[in-house]
């Protein structure tokens, strides 16, 4: 059967979905460009995003000054201004640079994570309000906001740099080596700290900082480049046994690498949160390079083995299990180790109710590391379950925004590597929320962007830059619709 020319008995359009100009073809098979009205969608999504930013802005400084009459009666609006219009200024800065370099980006992520910081901020200050000379420079809110400029001039540095995420695939073994480095650190004498029983801080001079948290971007970059190389070995080549295909030696090497690494997190820097961070990371990136359920199994078969036998023979990862078994025993009650951080959350989750007590007017301090490990429970108590909720919301859009990026993405590096950065996210939110409400063994990582904590933040702020130049990125394709 012979073909006609193409186009000949319709008239097709095809158009670029930024706007641009349309090609038709007549029935004579002659082509003309037409003009199509351009839609200006950068300038839309920039617009929203403005509009959300200063939405946030404004709630953020009422918490502060909710804060205040809550805590003291009164307002004071030179606090007002550094922790409220600080943040402000600089996410405004961001919003600026957005404009020129990725005006593409969701305009959600931005606004989102402001939000969240400027909560965190909110509540850190109504803490150090209840503790002795907890003013000026030597206040954990002061603090916060110096830490949360580094972080988003951090994350500008990131989205100028980083024009295409592409790039970041050259690199894969790089990043598997500096992921490597980041978690020895710790454990070199003269610069490794032990801070609360877990040695995952280092100190230079009087700063200290938590190289894990910054290693788990350089291993969600690592997985995706090597997952998007090895993808067809890992999913296909093997040998099966028990319904599931196993893979070469040579294939699976570098990631049982990591699992040993994480595993060592366990053994040697005592910090079972971040080992379950680094492996869940894993387990669902190669899921979903592979879409094979078995490695599922195998990964969460490793990791409660390994955590099995260090609940048996390290003292403290059972010590963990034994007061989350049993928190309110007498035996596990000690503030010294035991069970009395936990319990002391519960009762302050208990007493914020369905509305909370407000903002300024609970007993947060009561509970140890409220501005930190437990500011879930600080705000669960002055906001309630509806403010938790609300928290708990702001979360799930922006894991739902950061997997669409991942998906609408044309390149298999790019849905990988957004879907791995979200996971990061969603995983210590669950992490660190389970532990407070007593769903899993209490952990020690922190909140992102509401706990207290400089690497913390900057390592989920440069998240955010590379989801924003992910999604810049995909909208940027041309797609070709008929």
């Amino acid at each position: 059967m012979r073909r006609g020319p193409p186009c000949r008995a319709s008239v097709t359009r095809c158009r670029v979905a930024s706007g641009g100009v349309a090609v038709a073809s007549t029935t004579e098979g002659a082509t003309r460009a037409k003009p199509v009205r351009r839609i200006h969608v950068p300038e839309k999504l920039r617009n929203l995003e403005l509009f959300l930013l200063l939405f946030a802005c404004l709630v953020n400084a009422g918490a502060v000054v909710l804060v205040q009459l809550g805590a003291e009666g009164a307002v004071d609006y030179g606090q007002v201004a550094l922790l409220g219009a600080g943040l402000s200024v600089l996410v405004i800065g961001a919003h600026i640079a957005l404009r020129f370099v990725a005006p593409n980006a969701d305009p959600f992520i931005l606004p989102i994570a402001t939000l969240l910081n400027g909560i965190g901020i909110a509540e850190i200050y109504r803490i150090d309000l209840q503790i002795p000379g907890s003013t000026g420079w030597d206040s954990t809110a002061v603090r916060q906001v110096v830490w949360s400029a580094i972080a988003i001039i951090a994350a500008l540095v990131v989205i100028v740099a980083l024009r295409n995420h592409r790039v970041l695939q050259r690199y894969t073994y790089v990043f598997m080596a500096l992921s490597g480095v980041l978690l020895v650190l710790p454990l070199l004498p003269g610069i490794g700290k032990e801070i609360y029983g877990a040695r995952v801080w280092i100190g230079i001079g009087p700063l200290s900082f938590q190289p894990g948290e910054v290693a788990k971007i350089a291993l969600a970059i690592f997985f995706a480049g090597y997952l998007v190389s090895r993808r067809d070995s890992l999913s296909a080549v093997g040998r099966k046994f028990l319904g599931m295909r196993f893979p070469r030696g040579r294939d699976l090497g570098p990631i049982l690498v990591i699992w040993a690494a994480s595993m060592s997190v366990i053994i040697f820097q005592r910090d079972l949160g971040t080992a379950l961070l680094y492996f869940g990371l894993f387990v669902v990136m190669i899921y979903v390079a592979t879409a094979r359920l078995s490695w599922v199994i195998i990964g969460v078969g490793l990791f409660l083995g390994g955590a099995l036998i260090a609940s048996r023979v390290l003292v403290y990862v059972n010590d963990r299990f034994s007061n989350w078994l049993d928190p309110f025993s007498t035996t596990n009650y000690d503030a010294q180790g035991g069970s009395y951080q936990l319990v002391q959350g519960l009762f302050g989750l208990a007493n914020g109710g369905l509305i909370g007590t407000g903002l300024g007017q609970g007993q947060p301090d009561i509970t140890p590391l409220a501005q930190s490990d437990y500011i879930v429970a600080s705000l669960g108590e002055e906001l309630g379950m509806a403010g938790l909720f609300a928290i708990l919301a702001l979360y799930l859009l922006f894991i739902a925004r950061g997997l669409r990026i991942s998906f609408a993405g044309n390149d298999d590096f790019g849905r990988l590597l957004g879907i791995g950065l979200t996971f990061v996210i969603a995983l210590q939110c669950f992490i660190v929320i389970g532990g407070v409400t007593r769903v899993i063994p209490l952990t020690g990582l922190t909140t992102p962007f509401l706990a207290a904590g400089g690497s913390s933040l900057v390592a989920n702020w440069i998240i955010v830059a590379l989801l924003l130049r992910l999604s810049d990125t995909v909208r940027n394709q041309p797609r070709l619709v008929v």
